[in-house]
């Protein structure tokens, strides 16, 4: 794997979702599942950083009077309802974890709904620094990461989603995508697993 075209995408890496008192914490069912993901994005984090890997975060955050999400349903209408990601809240922040690698990590802003493409200039960020491979690492596996990666794999990108840095409200939900879903038009591989494949050239 080439990590000069390589792009490392961050989905929901916000309080609402990872903060102990996070407003959708709880979506996820699995104990301790929420502090595994992120102790396992932030190790990959830390061995790309000195590389010449792309570092892109993609939040959601809406509008406090939520005009995007017109009829939500599902985990949407859950955003809506709790106020969650509403612009200018704790929730909506990116957590103190990413944000401590500064401008290492790329943010592109605009995302309101399941895929990071969709109303963002994330696919313009993407070809202007050449990338062919995307790996997507946040939450939820079944809503964001799988809707981003089906955008990514018709925009071009080859895919690549990191088991053990997503999740899914369970352990059967998140089994089942990785083994049934995603082969379909990506590859599963966990972080370890990306960077023993890599060629891990420094940036200079």
């Amino acid at each position: 794997m080439n990590l000069k075209t390589t792009a490392l995408i961050l989905v929901g890496y916000q309080n609402d979702y990872f903060a102990k008192d996070g407003i959708l914490r709880g979506v996820i069912e699995e104990p301790g599942r929420v502090d595994v993901v992120l102790a396992n994005t932030l190790d990959l984090i830390r061995a790309l950083v000195p590389t010449e890997a792309t570092i892109i975060s993609t939040p959601i955050v809406l509008k406090p009077d939520y005009r995007a999400l017109a009829s939500p349903v599902g985990i949407l209408h859950a955003i809506k309802t709790s106020g969650a990601f509403a612009l200018g809240t704790k929730g909506a922040d990116t957590i103190p974890e990413l944000a401590a690698f500064g401008d290492r990590i790329q943010y592109v802003s605009g995302k309101v709904g399941f895929n990071g493409f969709s109303g963002t200039q994330l696919d313009q960020v993407l070809r202007d620094r050449g990338i062919k491979r995307v790996l997507l690492a946040g939450m939820v596996t079944s809503l964001c990461i799988d809707s981003t990666g089906r955008a990514a794999y018709e925009r071009g990108y080859s895919v690549t989603v990191l088991s053990d840095c997503t999740s899914s409200r369970t352990a059967t939900e998140q089994e089942f995508f990785c083994s049934t879903v995603f082969p379909l038009y990506g590859e599963v591989m966990s972080g370890k697993e990306v960077l023993a494949g890599a060629q891990m050239t420094v940036a200079v």
